[in-house]
């Protein structure tokens, strides 16, 4: 599903300017330089790139890699992980790339692009380009690339001719200096190649269902975020790209390494109106690791109707991701706005064999931002759906403090609560949908929207909207509402029929409590008619 918008034509790979204005495409373009180069996680609020720059260890130091046309066997990578994690960890060196590249600032480094038709598999009609980025800025780390060609490995070696600049000198290497990541193109809908996925700087990657701009951030493997024993941030140390067959998907094979842990990766990427990414892997504890995180996604947020802190900004709001959607393993449908708060906060909900979570985007109407460049309403949903059972654990949220936009200041991830002793394994797998919307909604009324401000006596106003199912139809509703710290005199409902809408006012009077936990949902008999919200007040 694509968000109607009068403003710009439904083909999201029509090129043409509109009377109404640019393409969305053109307009993704110019969005995307500035989402793709900004600094992601905990890292860009403590420096963490910088001590992920640099290239892969050296031969010597870790398993060797399988050269230029070898055969590529099945469960190759599951045992180059397993072995890595069963030597001492060697951290990436930074020394190797020039001052030249690492001084980069947004601007220069995006004037680095692909040269027009040098894109591997340009010519092969496959539906699907890979185009190597190249090392520089924070993108410091050496990532191998190899294609797999009929089974066959084939080296993708450095090639400055791939690239072409405006207004930056490309030194000339001595050695390879390999690369930093890559970007996919794809064709949606049988249209033009236009941008799908993005793996670059640390173990992030990106992907885009039809019509989307980059947005929410997955990562291969989270270890110990916001933790007193300090956050790792692996690194992709080598991947192999399989060529894609007709109508197929695109799948790759990643090497994933760090000082706690190795793993292996095989992911199944296929694009459209909705986006699937599978993954398959398994993690290699070289340490002990208590603090793991599976389905890690980061995503931005600076203000919007419920949390304007410091926001004195002309836009309604500026935001990735609304919310934390959660559905519990007991099936219990679940929202919870994210903020962006004073002081870190963090937020764990407790489950076993959870059925799904993810950062959305619900906001898909122009007005709920009123941004002409970066178009937040066409940022993709990220919901993440387990395959098997993850047993007892923990959905975890992260939100942290920023004064930017382009800081990804919100971690969702699945925390297991098995710990992993050194030399254990852990298999894990899951399936993405990069989306505009979950794949399977809730059968209850959803939120729709948050608002909160300022209410009488010191109290906050809060305004909930549910839409969907019938919700504001007559009929006896039960408000279960509640406060784990202060007080809630009393709320009111408002039925708006014609659009489906039931809207709960109430005040919270915090008592001088610097931490109130909101719960609420609507029943009738005893059955849920709505999402459970939650909610984190703080000052």
């Amino acid at each position: 599903m694509t968000p109607p918008n009068p403003d710009f034509p439904a083909d999201p790979t029509a090129d043409g300017p509109t009377a109404a204005g640019p393409c969305r495409r053109s307009v993704l373009r110019q969005a995307g330089l500035a989402v793709l180069l900004r600094p992601t996680g905990l890292a860009a609020l403590t420096g963490g790139f910088a001590a992920l720059s640099g290239r892969a260890a050296a031969a010597d130091e870790a398993p060797a890699l399988p050269a230029d046309g070898t055969p590529f066997q099945p469960g190759l990578v599951t045992d180059l992980a397993r072995a890595l994690a069963r030597r001492p960890y060697a951290a990436p060196r930074i020394d190797d790339l020039p001052d030249a590249l690492t001084g980069l600032n947004r601007e220069q480094y995006a004037a680095i692009r692909t040269r027009p038709g040098s894109a591997v598999w340009a010519e092969a009609g496959l539906g699907f380009t890979l185009e190597p980025l190249h090392r520089g800025s924070v993108f410091r780390s050496r990532v191998a690339l190899a294609l797999v060609e009929e089974g066959v490995v084939r080296a993708l070696p450095y090639d400055p001719a791939r690239f072409e600049t405006e207004g930056v000198a490309l030194p000339a290497f001595k050695d390879d200096p390999g690369y930093s990541g890559f970007r996919l193109r794809a064709r949606f809908r049988g249209g033009e190649l236009s941008d799908f996925a993005m793996f670059q700087g640390a173990s992030f990657f990106r992907l885009l269902a039809a019509g989307q701009g980059f947005g929410v951030t997955a990562r291969a493997l989270t270890l110990r975020p916001a933790d007193a024993k300090g956050e790792e941030f692996p690194e992709f140390r080598a991947i192999w790209i399989e060529r894609p067959g007709p109508g197929g998907p695109l799948v790759l094979h990643a090497l994933v390494d760090s000082p706690s842990a190795a793993a292996a990766l095989r992911m199944s990427l296929r694009p459209g109106d909705a986006s699937l990414c599978d993954v398959e892997g398994t993690v290699f504890a070289r340490a002990a690791i208590d603090h793991l995180g599976l389905g890690g996604m980061t995503t931005s947020y600076l203000f919007g109707p419920h949390d304007r802190r410091g926001a004195d900004d002309a836009r309604a709001g500026a935001s990735s991701s609304g919310g934390l959607q959660i559905r519990t393993g007991a099936g219990e449908a679940i929202w919870r706005p994210v903020r962006n708060p004073q002081t870190l906060q963090i937020s764990s909900f407790l489950d076993e064999n959870p059925k799904g979570f993810g950062l959305m985007q619900r906001a898909r109407d122009y007005a709920a931002f009123q941004d002409d460049v970066q178009h937040w309403e066409w940022r993709p949903s990220l919901w993440l759906e387990p395959l098997g059972a993850w047993g007892p654990g923990a959905v975890t949220l992260l939100e942290i403090p920023s004064d930017s936009e382009f800081n990804e200041n919100v971690l969702a991830y699945w925390r297991p609560k098995a710990t992993l002793a050194a030399g254990a394994e852990m298999p894990f797998s899951y399936r993405q949908h990069w989306c505009w919307q979950p794949p399977e909604p809730p059968r209850v009324a959803l939120v729709s929207g948050t608002r909160s401000g300022r209410g009488a006596d010191n109290r906050r106003l809060f305004l909930v909207d549910f839409t969907g199912g019938g919700i504001a139809a007559p009929g006896d509703l039960q408000t279960q509402l509640s406060a784990a710290s202060g007080a809630i005199p009393s709320s009111i409902l408002y039925r708006y029929p014609e659009r489906d809408t039931l809207r709960v006012a109430f005040e919270l009077d915090p008592k001088g409590e610097k931490s109130c936990e909101l719960r609420l949902n609507l029943q009738r008999d005893g059955a849920p008619l709505t999402e459970t919200w939650l909610y984190r007040w703080t000052p």
